[in-house]
């Protein structure tokens, strides 16, 4: 076999194509969605690299159009979870024992297939499936996901260079970098294709073997991931996907003695309730599991009396309303000085009644429809709790009909008490919560920032005054594992902002970034001697002459 120290290609951002009339990329969108709206696609698991049709049939409709139907797609039940594990347990050894630079090559053509021939399927069933509009879509299941691949195989390398950089004389000193011993479990959410597609894949690219669970709500675009990435040559059974509900793929994964560790982003409950379980069944394990995950977060903007009312403006309204504020990152909170509040309520006032809302199909709606009936539901019961209390004001907003869609407005609400439930819980929809505070009173409100939420995920300051900034940055420093001066909260890029954030918002290992690869291997120290000794005494021992 041949050997060498190779370098893979610098990885670059992905451009973000624009969309705008009469552009390529619009075309080439609009056909992907008109060909996906013109059929029922039937999707099955892939399990040992094989289609698996069970016949329990669950219907894709598009959540802004739900009498559509997009397609369906077979459900598992535990025997399916089991036959995934024995197939990612049996590709394992060969998986393992590839060259590193031919995993590598996989899923560097995975992404050069995602930013060109399957750019606008991933994107349209995005749109579709998740109800994002193209630009969300864009940045999401073609650049970011492209991003994740690229930079993850560059991270790949950097850590397989590391090595210790002292030998002694006689000795050769050297670290391997280990998969783990079992297999990887990845559970992924609804709302991001990106986070769908790197989860098992960051997890398989350092040689693991991955079952792959995404939300039922996901299922559309998952679909066309796992068809580029067979596309682009992983073998049978590094990863398999399968569609069940989760207490009975937890019955079956977390009982098993091969489970190695866990890629999650979902709610912090059930994250909570899968630590408790790993660890009432830590003696069934060869190893003690990994485990990461991001969770939620109640990601606030804090404007200081010295900001700037337009960024801080923009700061809010496309922090908190982009992708219908269906983000781990998006704004919730707001605390806005009373000096400022007349003129950022006249701009967002503003700006809000200009937002169009509908299908995605109509590139003109900026707004689209949150997830599913569930989240609209919730929605609403918040919103509607909101106009009978005395204490909040709706600002602009507070509607809703689930008539074609589960559309509901862009909601600002204006609370007296920075501890109301909005404030406070995780709504994951399009609600923004405001609380104006007295300019003098500024002081108190950054540990008010602090301490409100159990969340610590992103976080945004928008000021002028440095030393402001400087004093913000520092006693917030624990507030936010991704921290934003002068920004919306949202938008983390791969390679310029590894995302992840801490206290209640998950393990902070950073997806993107080295350190969230690091976690996926198990390091050996091989010290090797070419000249060992033969006698076991040591010069001490000798007698004084």
């Amino acid at each position: 076999m041949l050997k060498g120290f190779f370098n893979v290609p610098t990885p670059q951002n992905e451009p973000v194509l624009n969309y705008g009339p009469r552009s390529v990329e619009r075309a080439a969108l609009k056909a992907a969605l008109d060909e996906a709206r013109s059929k029922q696609t039937d999707i099955p698991m892939y399990i040992g690299g094989k289609e698996v049709r069970t016949g329990n049939l669950q219907e894709l409709r598009p959540p802004h159009d739900h009498q559509h139907l997009l397609g369906k797609f077979h459900y598992g039940d535990a025997s399916h979870v089991a036959a995934a594990i024995d197939a990612a347990l049996a590709a394992k050894a060969d998986w393992e024992e590839m060259p590193w630079e031919h995993r590598a090559a996989i899923f560097l053509k995975a992404a050069d297939l995602l930013a060109g021939p399957y750019r606008a399927k991933v994107n349209a069933a995005t749109m579709l499936g998740q109800s994002k509009n193209a630009y969300q879509a864009e940045i999401d299941s073609a650049c970011e996901l492209i991003d994740f691949l690229r930079f993850n195989v560059f991270y790949m390398t950097q850590i397989y260079q590391q090595q210790p950089p002292i030998s002694g004389k006689g000795v050769w000193n050297r670290v391997e970098q280990r998969p783990l011993e079992g297999f990887v479990f990845a559970l992924t959410p609804f709302n991001f294709s990106a986070i769908a597609g790197n989860l098992p894949s960051s997890a398989a690219m350092m040689g693991n073997v991955v079952v792959w669970k995404p939300a039922n709500t996901q299922v559309y675009a998952a679909n066309v991931i796992m068809q580029v990435f067979q596309e682009a040559g992983l073998p049978d059974g590094v990863i398999n996907l399968v569609y069940v509900d989760g207490p009975t793929a937890g019955e079956v994964i977390f009982n098993h003695p091969d489970f190695a560790g866990i890629h999650f982003t979902g709610s912090t409950g059930v994250f909570q309730n899968i630590w408790k379980t790993i660890g009432n069944n830590i003696h069934k394990y060869k190893t003690y599991p990994r485990i990461v995950g991001e969770t939620g977060g109640k990601d606030f903007v804090l404007i200081h009396p010295s900001a700037d009312v337009d960024v801080a403006n923009i700061a809010l309204i496309r922090g908190a309303f982009e992708y219908q504020g269906q983000k781990c990152s998006a704004a919730s909170r707001a605390y806005i000085p009373k000096s400022l509040w007349p003129a950022i309520k006249e701009r967002m006032q503003r700006d809000i009644a200009t937002f169009k809302m509908g299908p995605v199909e109509d590139f003109e709606n900026f707004i689209n429809a949150v997830i599913d009936e569930k989240s609209f539901d919730k929605l609403a019961k918040y919103i509607d709790a909101a106009k009978k209390d005395k204490g909040v004001e709706i600002i602009t907003g507070g509607n809703y009909d689930k008539s074609k869609g589960w559309f509901i407005e862009p909601t600002v609400i204006k609370v007296d008490d920075p501890h109301y439930v909005t404030m406070c819980e995780e709504l994951f929809g399009p609600v923004l919560t405001v609380y104006v505070y007295d300019d003098k009173d500024f002081d108190k409100v950054v540990d008010i920032v602090d301490n409100t939420s159990i969340y610590a995920l992103t976080g945004a300051i928008i000021a002028q005054d440095r030393y402001a900034i400087a004093d913000m940055t520092h006693r917030l420093r624990n507030a936010a594992g991704n921290f934003y001066i002068n920004d919306k909260p949202t938008g983390a890029v791969v390679g310029q902002q590894p995302f992840g954030g801490a206290r209640g918002s998950g393990t902070n290992d950073k997806a993107g970034s080295m350190i969230n690869l690091l976690r996926w291997v198990s390091p050996r120290t091989i010290k090797e001697t070419f000249d060992p000794p033969k006698d076991y005494r040591y010069p001490f021992l000798q007698k004084e002459i």
